[in-house]
This record gives structure tokens, C-alpha cells and sequence, in this order.
């Protein structure tokens, strides 16, 4: 295992949007131990917030892994134990209370994107974005049979139900996509708050040549300048030079915009 560091700078912000009377989703920053996740809970007013925290919380006591297997346990560990908690609450509320999630770990020269929902991970590399996650809705499923088309999943009366989230049953079921970390990519977390508004490709334009914190800036003042119908929550991960090797951070920030 290479003991060569990777420098890394990070950023997010969230905040409430335009038409919503409080934000249910959360993030978490860790570079430390290579870890960044967006959350957005559901299940009506503050108890969306609290499946969405739960998730956070409990991936925040993670620590310092030994290898990039034991980080990948680690996470599954306190992700099955927020699902738990979360199947918890709602029983004891008598409602379903839940939250999709995406996140990126990464250790060692590799990274992985995990996710529930429709909560995304993108990577931008050499220019060219890419959606490294996939949707979990049941418009996803309709263009995967190609019942639908990409035209009218744009519109489809049911294209934000969800068909996977954390909390919503015992068996908890993600998704993920591995690979190798190479210098000058830039991880794009986001609720669908950001996508609801903005473009791929607008989001690749914002991010190929901004700081995590000016592009994440950006991204937000479009998303609220085209009327923010949901929370937004965007995390930016940019990779620096360097051989591959155990990641640590040069800067990294967190911004909570709820007004």
C-alpha cells in the first residue's frame, strides 16, 4: 500500500431552495478519513431531517481505516446501523420515514461511489462528465425495459418516486461503481435538488475550471435563480496531482445556506 498522498480540496453547501419551509437534507465532509456524503430524507416535515441526519451521524464516527477494504466495511457497518435507527423511528411514529444517499470513498489511489435513490455522483474527468450512479426511481426502470423514452422520462407523472432509500425497509440494498483515482478529477455528490434544475452539462461547465468552493457556489445561485423547488445539496471532490496513493486534504469547507 502506497503511502504517496494525493492532495485533495473539498467543499458543499446546502440550503432549504425556494418553495420548501425547512432543508431535510444533510452532508458530511471527511476527508480525513475519505469520505463524502449527501443525504436527502423524506417522509414530511422533520422527519425527513431526521433519516437524512441519522445517515450522517452515524458515518461520521467511521475513523481512520486501515486499508481501503476496512473503509468500505466500516461505512456498510454504520450505513446498516442508521437503517436500523431509521426503521426504528418510523415504527415508533407509525409512518415511513426515509432518505436516499450517495458517497465517495476513497483511499489509496481508488475511489467508490456508493448511493440509494436518486441522489447522484458524477466525475468529471479530462473535460468529459460522467453519471457514475444510477438512478433507483421507477422512471429509471422504464427507460432501462425502454418503455419510455428519454423524452418523456423528462415529464413522466411519477419520475420522482424512488425505488431504494435507507430506511424505508429491513434489507438495506446499494449500489455501487469502483475505479481508479487519477489527478485533476472532480466528484460532483448532489441531491436532486441540483438536477432538477440544472444540466449535466451545465454542471460540467461549472466545475472544469472552479475551486469546489466557487463552482458549488455557482451551481446553487443557478439552482435558486430557476426557482429551487426542492432542497439542494451539493458536494464537490477535486483531486490534486501527484502518484496514487493514501488521500489527505489541503483545504476543505462546509457551507449551510438555510434561510
Amino acid at each position: 500500500m502506497s503511502s504517496v498522498a494525493l492532495p485533495i480540496e473539498s467543499f458543499g453547501v446546502s440550503h432549504k431552495g425556494c418553495v420548501r419551509d425547512h432543508n431535510e437534507d444533510n452532508y458530511l465532509i471527511e476527508p480525513q478519513t475519505g469520505l463524502w456524503v449527501v443525504a436527502d430524507g423524506m417522509g414530511g416535515h422533520e422527519a425527513g431531517e431526521v433519516a437524512s441526519a441519522s445517515i450522517v451521524d452515524h458515518l461520521a464516527t467511521i475513523g481512520i481505516a486501515s486499508s481501503a477494504p476496512d473503509l468500505r466495511a466500516r461505512f456498510e457497518d454504520r450505513l446498516s446501523r442508521a437503517n436500523s435507527e431509521i426503521r426504528d423511528i418510523s415504527r415508533s411514529r407509525g409512518i415511513t420515514i426515509g432518505s436516499t444517499f450517495a458517497a465517495l470513498l476513497a483511499m489509496d489511489g481508488r475511489f467508490a461511489g456508493l448511493w440509494a435513490g436518486d441522489s447522484r455522483i458524477y466525475l468529471v474527468r479530462n473535460g468529459v462528465i460522467f453519471q457514475v450512479s444510477k438512478d433507483h426511481t421507477e422512471v429509471q426502470e422504464l427507460l432501462d425495459r425502454g418503455m419510455i423514452s428519454p423524452e418523456e422520462a423528462l415529464t413522466w407523472p411519477r419520475r420522482h418516486v424512488i425505488t431504494h432509500a435507507v430506511g424505508v425497509s429491513d434489507e438495506l440494498e446499494i449500489d455501487f461503481q469502483q475505479g481508479e483515482l487519477m489527478p485533476g478529477d472532480v466528484f460532483v455528490l448532489s441531491t436532486d435538488g441540483l438536477t432538477a434544475h440544472v444540466s449535466d452539462a451545465e454542471i460540467e461547465a461549472a466545475v472544469i475550471s472552479a475551486t469546489p468552493q466557487a463552482a458549488c457556489r455557482s451551481l446553487l445561485e443557478t439552482v435558486l435563480a430557476r426557482g429551487g423547488t426542492d432542497n439542494v445539496t451539493i458536494v464537490l471532490v477535486k483531486i490534486g496531482g501527484g502518484r496514487n496513493g493514501a488521500l489527505h486534504s489541503d483545504r476543505s469547507g462546509a457551507e449551510s445556506l438555510v434561510r
